[in-house]
């Protein structure tokens, strides 16, 4: 998410490139790029960079977790062949 400080930064940024003929505009311009911003990024669906590294981490692990199991049911597939051939031979 976008804290106060950051949508205050861009807001000042963006009056700040006003040209100087129309200076007197500013500090309402400033208030609406503000405006604008915190309504335009506080629809957005964002998660925080720490909020992000948590789920990555929670996906890696359940990654791994999922080879694991596929290797394990790969392995019980290879036995169950091998026994069913065993079988088949001692018949």
């Amino acid at each position: 998410m976008f804290d106060q400080k950051s949508i205050d930064d861009i807001a000042n940024r963006l009056s700040n490139a006003i040209p100087p003929g129309l200076s007197t505009m500013k500090e309402d311009m400033e208030k609406n790029f503000h405006a604008i911003l915190q309504g335009a990024l506080g629809k957005l669906d964002l998660v925080t960079r720490e909020e992000f590294e948590v789920q990555k981490a929670v996906l890696a692990k359940t990654r791994s977790k999922l080879e694991a199991l596929e290797k394990t049911v790969a392995d019980i597939e290879q036995q169950i062949v091998q026994q069913a051939e065993t079988e088949e031979s001692n018949q």
